[in-house]
């Protein structure tokens, strides 16, 4: 299981939120439960394309035969290089 901070919106302002991601039931978003306490308990909201992406890298680690806590460490690392070069050009 790995830890992420996800910004997460709360009445229109940014928040990080500590999300875990470790090994999810095949037929539920990867972090829907965690999103839902979120909702639900302290009025925040996780962005939709941060839902999508964790929909997409569940279904690449699935065909991959991934983890996907591992796959989501990769993605973000690469992410990273490319703010990076991007930065630096």
């Amino acid at each position: 299981m790995k830890r992420f901070n996800i910004n997460c919106d709360f009445n229109g302002q940014k928040f990080p939120v500590t999300f875990y991601i470790g090994i999810p039931e095949h037929s539920h978003h990867p972090i829907h439960f965690q999103a839902d306490w979120l909702s639900k308990q302290r009025g925040g909201n996780v962005p939709g394309d941060v839902m999508d992406a964790m929909s997409d890298l569940q279904e690449v680690a699935k065909k991959n035969n991934v983890l996907l806590e591992d796959l989501c460490v990769y993605a973000l690392q690469e992410l990273e290089k490319e703010l990076d070069n991007s930065e630096n050009e």
